[in-house]
C-alpha cells in the first residue's frame, strides 16, 4: 500500500477552507492510502504564539481531525513534538540545503517585500523542517493546496541532493493537488485565500463557527455586478468560490450546478451555500463535543506517538549511518 502524509499547522482555529482542501481529502484518502497525518505544531513557533491559545488551537485540531472521520485505527495521528527525530533529521537537511532555495521560498520573499524586520530564524528556515517532516516516512505522496507546492518541490530537490551524496535514503515524494477545492477563497476577498489568520474574520468561516454565523457570513460574500451564476474565476471569482465551496459539500459537479443555478440570482445560491455549509458545521460541531468529552485525545496521540517514533527511529538511524554520525 503506498503511503500519503500531510499536516495542519494549529496557529488558529481550523477553517471550511481547512476542510475541504485538507481534511475531507484524508478521509477518502485512508480508504487507499497507509495515511500519516500530523499536528504540525513546532511551525507555529516561527511567529510567537500565547501558549494557552495554542494549547486549545491543539486540541481543537485533534478533535476536528477525528470529527471530520479520521480514524485511528486507519491513519496515524501524532503530533509533531512528540517525535523528536524531527528536529534532528530537520537540522541535517537544513545542512544540505542552500541559503538561495531558502531566499526563494514565496513566504519569505513576500515578508521581505512588505518590509518586516522582526523576522525570526525559524521563519528563514522552517521549510528544512517541513522536508523533515516529510522525508522521515518516505510517503509516496504528500496532498498539498497550490501555495504549498513549493515546500514539495524543496523537499524534493533535498532528497535527490542527500542521495546522490550519501546512496539512496529517501523517497522523493510527489506533489498531489486536488482538482477542486484546494484553495478556498476568501468570502470578503475572493482574490485571496481563505485563511485562519485573516485580520477580519468576515470572510472566513471556522468550523466551530455558530451555523447560524456562518450563514450570515456567507449571505453577505462578495460576488460582482455580472449577475449571471457562472464558473469563471478570474472575472467572477466571488461566485465561482461559491459554486466550489457547494460543489464540494454537495458532491454535485460544477457544470451541474451552473445549469441548475441558470437564471437565478445570487441570493439564491448562497442561500443554497449556507444551507450546505450549516449542515456540516451542525454534524461536526456534535461529534467534535463528544469527543472532547469522551478523553480519548491522549489515547489518540499516545498510539500515534509510538507508531510515528517506531518510523522516525529507523528513518533517523539510517540516515545519521549514510552520513557517519554514529558509530
Amino acid at each position: 500500500m503506498k503511503r500519503m502524509l500531510s499536516g495542519i499547522k494549529p496557529s488558529g482555529q481550523l477553517t471550511l477552507g481547512n476542510y475541504i482542501g485538507a481534511l475531507k481529502e484524508f478521509v477518502k484518502y485512508q480508504e487507499d492510502y497507509d495515511m500519516i497525518v500530523f499536528i504540525a505544531n513546532l511551525h507555529c513557533l516561527t511567529v510567537y504564539q500565547d501558549p494557552e491559545e495554542l494549547r486549545t488551537n491543539l486540541r481543537d485540531t485533534i478533535a476536528l481531525y477525528l470529527a471530520c472521520g479520521l480514524d485511528p485505527k486507519r491513519s496515524t495521528i501524532f503530533m509533531q513534538s512528540d517525535v523528536m527525530e524531527h528536529a534532528q533529521l530537520g537540522f541535517i537537511l537544513s545542512c544540505n540545503t542552500y541559503l538561495g532555495e531558502l531566499n526563494r521560498m514565496t513566504q519569505y520573499k513576500d515578508k521581505i517585500a512588505k518590509g518586516e524586520s522582526a523576522l525570526t530564524a525559524g521563519f528563514y528556515s522552517y521549510p528544512t523542517l517541513m522536508a523533515s517532516d516529510i522525508l522521515m516516512y518516505d510517503p509516496d505522496f504528500v496532498p498539498v493546496g497550490e501555495d504549498q507546492k513549493q515546500h514539495v518541490e524543496l523537499t524534493r530537490d533535498i532528497a535527490e541532493r542527500f542521495n546522490n551524496k550519501y546512496g539512496e535514503t529517501f523517497k522523493v515524494p510527489a506533489p498531489l493537488i486536488p482538482k477542486i477545492g484546494a484553495r478556498i477563497m476568501s468570502l470578503s476577498d475572493p482574490t485571496k485565500k481563505m485563511s485562519k489568520s485573516e485580520e477580519s474574520n468576515k470572510g472566513c468561516i471556522y468550523l466551530l463557527d455558530d451555523p447560524k454565523v456562518a450563514s450570515k457570513k456567507i449571505m453577505s460574500a462578495v460576488t460582482d455586478m455580472v449577475n449571471q451564476i457562472n464558473y469563471d474565476p478570474e472575472n467572477q471569482p466571488g461566485v465561482s468560490n461559491l459554486l466550489t465551496i457547494l460543489s464540494t459539500l454537495s458532491g454535485r459537479s460544477i457544470e451541474n450546478l451552473v445549469n441548475e443555478f441558470e437564471g437565478q440570482g445570487y441570493g439564491t445560491l448562497k442561500k443554497a451555500v449556507a444551507n450546505e455549509v450549516s449542515l456540516l458545521l451542525g454534524d461536526l460541531q456534535v461529534k467534535y463535543k463528544e469527543i472532547l468529552a469522551s478523553g480519548i485525545i491522549d489515547d489518540v496521540l499516545k498510539e500515534g506517538k509510538e507508531k510515528a517514533g517506531r518510523l522516525a527511529g529507523v528513518k533517523l538511524k539510517e540516515v545519521q549511518k549514510r552520513i557517519g554520525a554514529d558509530l
